[in-house]
């Protein structure tokens, strides 16, 4: 790097199954750096086959960061790692330049590269309507509501999250304005420069690989993984793909061959609302898993100007 002066958050974003983890590591063994996951499963210590959280060995000797953060029990969400990530990068750039992000959680990745916008005044008496309404009348309710009052927001937001939906609900009904376009402030000034590198892969490539991946998370045990998490599945942490479907199984409701499937096809439509996350601005350089020495240049090519 000539200009060592610059500080480089190089974002390696997509959908999940892509190969993000594997590509992360090779960069950072080049880069001499550090990785930090942006998905917002992986940030709890139960949850490892479900969430692909990377061995020791797929680790490489590489320290991540912000894996097997906390606990499911305790409440996370992006405002907490935008704060959690930005005190970790002033200290980590005290001494080191570049520093890799990995992961798919686009929401995560936002906030610490633009902040979360100033959305804070609750509204305790309208967020309980809401939850009596939720509680009463479902999911589907709350899908109907969002769709209705925020149609571009309904189109990326994580559908089957009743947070996400349920916090959207309120700032559409408490200012009358749509989330989506109150969710696009102006960005908080950072220390860092953002490399941003999407990968992504043709479709059926890709829903091949979260096949495959779902058949090997189960071989790893991630049956006896949600079992034992049974008990707490009541937790929004736990409200997660891979989890709830064989929850779903533990409950007597489906069978174990028809959970599985579900996983399959609840990952693909996951990966799909991310591409589409990912490719709502033009922030992102598109990449397959095959080029590799594209990507490279790219930094490289940066890090030089």
């Amino acid at each position: 790097m000539q200009n060592t002066s610059a500080k480089y958050l190089i974002i390696i974003a997509g959908p999940t199954a892509v190969g993000k983890t594997a590509l992360s590591i090779l960069l950072a063994k080049k880069l001499n750096c550090e990785i930090i996951s942006a998905d917002s499963r992986q940030v709890y210590k139960e949850m490892s086959i479900g969430t692909a959280k990377p061995d020791a060995i797929e680790m490489d000797g590489i320290p991540h960061h912000f894996i097997n953060h906390l606990s499911v029990k305790e409440n996370y969400n992006a405002g907490a790692y935008e704060r959690d990530v930005i005190h970790f990068l002033n200290e980590y750039f005290q001494t080191k330049n570049c520093i890799i992000m990995c992961g798919g959680t686009g929401l995560y990745i936002d906030a610490v590269c633009n902040g979360m916008d100033e959305l804070n005044q609750a509204n305790f008496e309208l967020r309980k309507e809401i939850e009596k309404n939720f509680n009463e009348f479902g999911l589907s309710w709350l899908q109907e509501k969002v769709q209705q009052l925020d149609p571009e927001y309904y189109k990326v937001v994580d559908q089957k999250n009743p947070a996400r939906l349920k916090r959207a609900l309120e700032v559409c009904l408490s200012t009358g304005k749509k989330y989506s376009d109150q969710r696009t402030s102006p960005s908080k000034k950072r220390t860092f420069i953002p490399i941003k590198i999407l990968l992504n892969e043709d479709r059926e490539i890709l829903y091949q690989r979260i096949n495959k991946r779902v058949d090997i998370m189960m071989e790893k045990g991630l049956l006896n993984e949600a079992t034992e998490l049974y008990p707490l599945r009541h937790l929004n942490a736990l409200n997660t793909v891979g989890y709830k479907e064989l929850f779903g199984y533990l409950d007597g409701k489906i069978s174990l061959e028809f959970a599985i499937d579900e996983i399959k096809k609840n990952s693909r439509r996951y990966a799909k609302r991310q591409i589409t996350w990912f490719t709502k601005t033009n922030e992102y350089k598109k990449y397959s898993t095959k080029d590799v020495d594209g990507i490279n240049e790219t930094i490289l090519n940066i890090f030089h100007q």
